[in-house]
């Protein structure tokens, strides 16, 4: 059962990457567009295999080749949401809406024994839900399908209010059966804070812009179950060397210090936690709460515009990269770009890993279930229908 195969479209710098793998799955092949965004995958990955594409663009088969037509089992993955995004304009004629199309284009393509697509609350409502239906439509012949449905992060164990919507597929010949309510009841044993997520941590460092901010843990602070769990080893097949170098050695990346005026300063000690800046419209963040959704600003195409990051509780300053990490879900190990603006955008662009793992957990137990039927999944799907068979050779 170790092993089973899976690709990433979309993949970003991983987030649902390593949900997978720390759900027992193993990412064979991740595609991007982005090559800033998806510039540490490789560090974090280092046996599976980037490859930046146009997935509007791309034939299915150009991405098999890449893992010499290996068989996978599962395909993920979150297309960009800045279309129908409520933070964002929410333009129904955005061309990246259309990437949803292509998501399942894939899906069709690859015959995958089951998926999962992850996304913002603003694709179910208005004419986004109704793209997001009609290309359902293209697989539910082929696949039982669960959702949408919206699933928080913090409900997974991650101390952010981060809500996605998560669309699963899967051949019920495959699996034994579940429904949306199986989804929906997935819950974490505790709801971890932005205290047990951040406390520990060191204070900002002054640094060249482009050395990842290392900082030495101090192996005095309180150490929550969380932030334990944080500083865990990656699985054996992830992690960048340098990175589990400096772990084993009390250092973690990320932080870049960001520097305030004075005047900042004490506007940001005024602010009482939970409340928000007036001026930079910056949440201060509350020990006995969660973090609420970190947003990823914009690239140098879009104008390069910084999203407005939370309030330390305490400091009088933003938050750093790996305070924005452990917020968000990821461990201690997992490296980021080595500046602070490409860094946050990554986060901010990220599912959280404890959403990702727990749906894939799920996932897993139930190919346990039906294991019987996992020896040749693809070449079984394949065969299957003459629908399916059409689909796999028009690798448009």
């Amino acid at each position: 059962m170790s092993d089973i195969k899976i690709i990433d479209l979309f993949s970003g710098c991983g987030g649902f990457s390593l949900g997978a793998h720390l759900a027992g799955f193993k990412s064979i092949l991740a595609v991007d567009i982005d090559k800033t965004l998806s510039s540490s995958y490789s560090l974090n990955f280092p046996n599976s295999k980037l490859f930046h594409a146009n997935l509007a663009s791309v034939r299915t088969e150009t991405l098999l080749k890449q893992i010499d037509n290996q068989k996978v089992f599962g395909l993920i993955g979150g297309p960009p949401c800045q279309g129908f995004s409520m933070m964002g304009k929410r333009d129904a004629n955005d061309p990246r809406n259309e990437l949803i199309r292509h998501y399942f284009r894939h899906v069709m393509n690859i015959q995958p024994a089951f998926f999962v697509m992850e996304n913002v609350p603003g694709l179910l409502s208005g004419a986004m839900r109704k793209k997001l239906e009609t290309q359902l439509k293209t697989v539910s012949e082929d696949y039982t399908i669960i959702g949408p449905v919206t699933l928080s992060a913090s409900q997974l164990g991650a101390p952010t209010s981060r809500e996605r919507v998560v669309v699963i597929g899967y051949d019920s010949r495959q699996f034994h059966s579940f429904s949306d309510a199986d989804i929906l009841k997935l819950a974490a044993e505790k709801n971890p804070t932005v205290e047990d997520a951040i406390n520990d941590l060191p204070l900002p460092v002054d640094c060249d812009e482009d050395n990842y901010g290392w900082a030495k843990i101090d192996g005095r602070r309180k150490v929550s179950a969380y932030a334990a769990e944080a500083r865990l080893p990656p699985p054996a097949d992830c992690g960048w060397k340098m990175a589990l170098d400096k772990l084993n050695k009390g250092f973690i990346s990320g932080f870049m210090n960001t520097v305030h005026s004075s005047e900042i300063q004490k506007r940001y000690n005024k602010i009482k936690q939970g409340q928000r800046d007036e001026i930079s419209k910056a949440v201060k963040l509350k020990w006995d709460g969660q973090c609420p959704t970190l947003r990823a600003g914009t690239g140098s195409d879009k104008g390069s515009y910084q999203a407005v990051r939370p309030l330390h509780p305490e400091q009088g300053r933003v938050i750093t990269v790996r305070e924005a990490a452990r917020l968000q879900g990821f461990p201690d190990w997992f490296t980021f770009h080595s500046t602070k603006w490409h860094s946050f955008r990554m986060i901010g662009n990220s599912v959280s890993p404890y959403l990702s793992k727990g749906v894939l957990q799920f996932i897993k137990k139930k190919i346990k279930e039906n294991a019987k039927n996992i020896s040749s999944p693809r070449a079984e799907v394949i065969s299957s229908s003459p629908k399916k068979r059409k689909a796999n050779n028009l690798c448009a």
